[in-house]
């Protein structure tokens, strides 16, 4: 997956771009991605507290970005 970051004048990065392919595959493994901008229902709070609980107990359990990418190449 190729990825493009954009930064402002100071060089801060503000934003990320990828493939319109790439958005695809995504959509399709998670078709409400589009409606991330509302508050989160209960459920999936406590489901981050957990993931996050477990992070900090075994932090080498986290997957990169990469990782992620190369899943979601693996699918489709």
């Amino acid at each position: 997956m190729s990825v493009n970051y954009l930064s402002d004048n100071r060089g801060e990065t503000i934003a990320v771009q990828i493939p319109i392919e790439d958005w695809k595959k995504i959509k399709n493994k998670y078709p409400d991605v589009d409606d991330i901008d509302g508050e989160l229902p209960q459920w999936q709070k406590d489901l981050i507290d957990k993931r996050l609980n477990a992070i900090s107990q075994d932090p080498n359990s986290i997957q990169d970005i990469q990782g992620l990418f190369d899943e979601l190449d693996k699918e489709v």
